[in-house]
């Protein structure tokens, strides 16, 4: 690591006490407001408004797509994502013509209007479509909209690397995407058989062979801490693997044990989970063995390599948050297809329906199966910048709010500087006349920070996020 990209390498630490004393129940801000504030009042037309508006406007921004594949053949216990588990692979056929329909859709309405310059297919997982299928799909996305060029866009993929041979992630490459990340969640034999996710480390670091080999731009790997038969000693090692297997991105997420929201959890044997105390030295572990071999924190859960796009990104100032976590991407309308999928386009957010059967009657009926959304207000789109700001870059200047908006800041959020005096004197933030500046210790607080200017925290009912650390 050069000396001129480690001066810029923001710095997080890790105190034990300040985040059992502070951490909470709060939203992970992948959008403002968040999705359990859309309402059913806002549908399929008010989704054809805000499109329409776009166009009126000149619909300046790049595009970027999210495809939802919803189906697995197995189930990981400690999964919460919206899936269909399922060995019928007829259903994949069934989904995939209507999410063609969807996207041919979506590609009329946004006929014209620039490029995409961001893909992500998400899941359940997206490799459950054979290869014959995921061509037909991304040649038919091909045909719907004009594409940025390989070199300019991003187009990612998750995978789980039980459902790849070598030759299809070369396939995956040839199909157009340029990103790919890996589901591990942990090399321990013995938290695999809890969660019934058994994947030999020796598969996994096959597929990352094979996407070095075939080109990708970048391989990213997802592991989760907190999960059963984890200790801190285990996930030393699974740290050990994963910094040999050297990926441009690692995201370390918390696992939240939610067995009365999300069925498979129910499988777990509430005996084997870590205790708090294990849970917040595995995430110290975490934080220091991988800034320590030359990861930037960049936030959240999120570790790049210095001179991945996220981390150069985050530097000059361009890093963005929005449903798939952190983006390079920040000026993007974002188009989602498939059961479930959120999008957002201009000042809107819309979700579409969560099952099959609601999601194939609304295609038949012609109409884009839009469940719920919402469209921002002014005090909406404030807060929403606010709160990107300091998600992203872990600073906010007030003077740059008080040019986009007509508002004098100190007086207009006179509730949240008191709330934010309170943190300082916690030593989460900083503040000064015209600076808001997480500290290092305030940094893995971000969401405690960013939901003092969160309004609809008050109204919401009984908490449903996961713990803020």
């Amino acid at each position: 690591m050069s000396d001129a990209v480690s001066a810029f390498q923001p710095v997080v630490e890790f105190d034990a006490d300040l985040i059992a004393r502070l951490s909470r129940n709060g939203p992970r801000y992948t959008s403002y407001p968040t999705a359990d504030r859309f309402s059913e009042s806002f549908g399929y037309r008010d989704f054809l408004h805000a499109v329409a508006d776009l166009r009126t406007r000149g619909g300046g921004k790049p595009l970027s797509l999210y495809l939802h594949i919803p189906f697995c053949d197995t189930v990981c216990y400690y999964c919460a994502c919206n899936k269909i588990v399922t060995k019928h692979r007829e259903k994949a056929a069934t989904y995939l013509a209507y999410l063609k329909r969807e996207v041919e859709m979506q590609g009329r309405l946004f006929a014209g209007m620039n490029d995409v310059e961001q893909l992500h297919f998400g899941g359940g997982t997206p490799t459950y479509l054979s290869d014959a299928q995921m061509a037909d799909l991304t040649a038919h996305l091909r045909r719907c909209f004009r594409f940025a060029p390989d070199a300019v866009g991003e187009y990612s993929i998750e995978i789980d690397p039980r459902t790849v041979s070598q030759e299809r992630v070369h396939g995956l490459r040839r199909q157009g995407f340029n990103r790919i990340s890996l589901g591990v969640q942990d090399f321990d034999p013995d938290v695999q058989r809890a969660v019934n996710r058994i994947q030999p480390e020796a598969a996994t670091r096959a597929i990352i062979a094979a996407a070095r080999d075939a080109h990708f731009r970048s391989v990213s790997l997802d592991l989760i801490y907190g999960l059963p038969k984890q200790t801190p000693a285990t996930m030393r090692t699974t740290l050990d693997k994963v910094i040999d297997a050297a990926p441009d991105r690692i995201a370390v997420y918390h696992y939240a044990h939610l067995p009365h929201l999300f069925k498979p959890q129910r499988r777990i044997v509430d005996a084997d989970m870590p205790d708090s105390d294990a849970k917040l030295r595995m995430l110290q572990l975490c934080i220091e063995r991988l800034t320590a071999a030359g990861y930037v924190y960049i936030g959240m859960d999120h570790f790049a390599r210095p001179n991945d796009d996220l981390a150069v990104a985050q530097r000059q100032g361009r890093l963005h948050r929005n449903f798939q976590g952190y983006s390079t991407h920040a000026d993007a309308d974002l188009v989602a297809c498939g059961v479930s999928a959120i999008g957002a386009v201009g000042a809107t957010y819309s979700q579409n329906v969560k099952t099959l059967d609601a999601y194939y009657a609304a295609l038949d009926r012609n109409e884009l199966p839009v469940a719920r959304g919402a469209r921002l207000s002014m005090d909406d789109a404030l807060r929403r910048t606010i709160i990107q700001r300091l998600m992203c870059q872990f600073e906010l200047s007030v003077s740059t709010i008080e040019l986009a908006f007509p508002i004098a800041f100190h007086a207009h959020f006179a509730r949240e500087m008191a709330q934010l005096a309170e943190l300082e004197r916690d030593g989460l933030v900083e503040l000064a006349p015209d600076w808001i500046s997480v500290t290092s210790k305030g940094r893995l607080l971000i969401r405690n920070v960013c939901m003092v200017f969160d309004r609809y925290l008050a109204t919401r009912g009984p908490a449903t996020h996961s713990r803020t650390v």
